[in-house]
Protein backbone atom coordinates (compact mmCIF):
# COMPACT_ATOMS: atom_id res chain seq x y z
CA UNK A 1 0.00 0.00 0.00
CA UNK A 2 0.85 3.38 -0.90
CA UNK A 3 2.05 5.93 1.90
CA UNK A 4 0.18 8.92 2.21
CA UNK A 5 3.04 10.97 3.40
CA UNK A 6 3.28 13.18 0.42
CA UNK A 7 4.67 12.94 -3.40
CA UNK A 8 8.26 12.73 -2.42
CA UNK A 9 8.57 9.69 -0.21
CA UNK A 10 9.58 11.45 2.82
CA UNK A 11 7.67 12.65 6.07
CA UNK A 12 8.33 16.31 7.54
CA UNK A 13 8.72 16.29 11.11
CA UNK A 14 8.29 19.31 12.76
CA UNK A 15 11.22 21.01 14.80
CA UNK A 16 10.29 22.56 17.86
CA UNK A 17 13.77 23.80 18.62
CA UNK A 18 14.82 27.48 18.70
CA UNK A 19 17.49 28.72 16.96
CA UNK A 20 19.60 30.94 19.54
CA UNK A 21 22.80 31.69 17.82
CA UNK A 22 21.08 34.76 16.89
CA UNK A 23 19.92 36.38 20.01
CA UNK A 24 23.78 35.09 21.25
CA UNK A 25 25.16 37.11 18.39
CA UNK A 26 22.74 40.85 19.49
CA UNK A 27 23.98 39.98 22.74
CA UNK A 28 27.66 40.18 22.13
CA UNK A 29 27.66 43.07 20.22
CA UNK A 30 25.32 44.84 22.73
CA UNK A 31 28.30 43.54 25.55
CA UNK A 32 30.69 45.24 23.38
CA UNK A 33 28.60 48.60 23.12
CA UNK A 34 28.40 48.62 26.44
CA UNK A 35 32.19 48.03 27.17
CA UNK A 36 33.54 50.67 24.99
CA UNK A 37 31.16 53.50 25.91
CA UNK A 38 31.04 52.63 29.95
CA UNK A 39 34.56 54.35 30.30
CA UNK A 40 33.57 57.09 28.44
CA UNK A 41 30.45 57.74 30.94
CA UNK A 42 31.85 59.82 33.84
CA UNK A 43 30.38 60.05 36.71
CA UNK A 44 28.70 63.35 38.46
CA UNK A 45 31.11 64.71 40.90
CA UNK A 46 29.99 67.19 44.18
CA UNK A 47 32.12 68.32 46.64
CA UNK A 48 30.69 67.86 50.16
CA UNK A 49 32.20 70.89 52.60
CA UNK A 50 34.34 69.18 55.61
CA UNK A 51 34.43 70.13 59.12
CA UNK A 52 37.36 72.37 58.56
CA UNK A 53 35.49 74.59 55.72
CA UNK A 54 32.32 75.31 57.40
CA UNK A 55 31.49 78.90 56.86
CA UNK A 56 31.24 81.34 59.16
CA UNK A 57 27.84 82.42 60.84
CA UNK A 58 27.02 85.99 60.58
CA UNK A 59 24.67 86.00 63.90
CA UNK A 60 24.89 84.96 67.34
CA UNK A 61 23.12 81.49 67.44
CA UNK A 62 21.79 79.89 70.36
CA UNK A 63 23.37 77.30 71.56
CA UNK A 64 21.83 73.90 73.01
CA UNK A 65 23.74 71.60 75.17
CA UNK A 66 23.10 68.26 75.92
CA UNK A 67 25.27 66.96 78.95
CA UNK A 68 26.45 63.06 79.27
CA UNK A 69 24.58 63.00 82.74
CA UNK A 70 21.12 64.02 80.77
CA UNK A 71 21.91 67.74 81.66
CA UNK A 72 20.03 70.41 79.16
CA UNK A 73 21.60 73.71 78.87
CA UNK A 74 20.65 76.60 77.21
CA UNK A 75 22.90 80.08 75.85
CA UNK A 76 22.83 82.98 73.69
CA UNK A 77 26.63 82.15 71.98
CA UNK A 78 28.14 85.37 72.85
CA UNK A 79 31.29 86.15 74.47
CA UNK A 80 31.24 85.82 78.57
CA UNK A 81 27.77 84.36 78.10
CA UNK A 82 27.38 81.50 80.42
CA UNK A 83 25.37 78.43 80.06
CA UNK A 84 21.84 78.25 81.69
CA UNK A 85 20.27 74.83 83.01
CA UNK A 86 17.33 74.46 81.91
CA UNK A 87 14.29 71.44 82.28
CA UNK A 88 14.05 69.56 79.42
CA UNK A 89 10.16 69.92 79.22
CA UNK A 90 10.79 74.00 78.90
CA UNK A 91 13.35 73.87 76.69
CA UNK A 92 11.21 74.23 73.15
CA UNK A 93 9.57 77.76 75.16
CA UNK A 94 13.35 78.89 76.11
CA UNK A 95 14.44 78.54 72.95
CA UNK A 96 11.46 80.05 71.03
CA UNK A 97 11.99 83.13 73.44
CA UNK A 98 15.72 83.82 72.29
CA UNK A 99 15.38 83.34 68.68
CA UNK A 100 13.84 85.59 65.68
CA UNK A 101 13.31 83.93 62.45
CA UNK A 102 16.85 84.32 61.60
CA UNK A 103 18.86 82.83 64.11
CA UNK A 104 20.21 79.68 63.90
CA UNK A 105 19.90 77.40 66.94
CA UNK A 106 23.18 74.51 67.38
CA UNK A 107 22.95 71.69 69.53
CA UNK A 108 26.20 70.75 71.24
CA UNK A 109 26.03 66.94 72.81
CA UNK A 110 28.70 65.04 74.74
CA UNK A 111 29.89 62.48 72.11
CA UNK A 112 28.72 59.85 74.66
CA UNK A 113 24.75 61.16 74.85
CA UNK A 114 22.75 58.60 73.20
CA UNK A 115 21.99 59.35 69.11
CA UNK A 116 17.96 59.03 69.97
CA UNK A 117 18.41 61.64 72.47
CA UNK A 118 19.80 64.13 70.21
CA UNK A 119 17.13 63.49 67.28
CA UNK A 120 14.57 63.91 70.00
CA UNK A 121 16.33 67.59 70.66
CA UNK A 122 16.28 67.92 66.98
CA UNK A 123 12.85 66.26 66.39
CA UNK A 124 10.83 68.88 69.30
CA UNK A 125 12.91 71.97 67.89
CA UNK A 126 12.01 71.39 64.53
CA UNK A 127 8.39 70.25 64.91
CA UNK A 128 8.55 73.83 66.96
CA UNK A 129 9.01 75.79 63.93
CA UNK A 130 12.80 76.29 64.15
CA UNK A 131 14.38 76.05 60.74
CA UNK A 132 17.85 76.95 61.04
CA UNK A 133 19.37 73.96 63.07
CA UNK A 134 22.36 72.16 63.35
CA UNK A 135 24.64 70.45 65.34
CA UNK A 136 27.90 71.90 66.73
CA UNK A 137 31.41 69.86 66.06
CA UNK A 138 34.59 70.39 67.48
CA UNK A 139 36.70 71.79 64.53
CA UNK A 140 40.17 71.61 66.14
CA UNK A 141 40.66 68.41 67.11
CA UNK A 142 41.73 65.56 64.92
CA UNK A 143 38.89 63.12 63.55
CA UNK A 144 40.68 60.35 65.07
CA UNK A 145 41.82 62.08 68.41
CA UNK A 146 40.77 60.17 71.77
CA UNK A 147 39.80 62.17 74.67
Amino acid sequence: MPSVRGTSGRSRRLKNDINVVPYIDVMLVLLVIFMVTAPMITPGLIELPTVGQASEVQSKPVEVQLDKDGITSIRVRDAGADFQQINSENLVAEVQSLITADTPVVISADGRVPYETVMKVMDELRSAGVSRLGLLVDQKSAPNAQQ
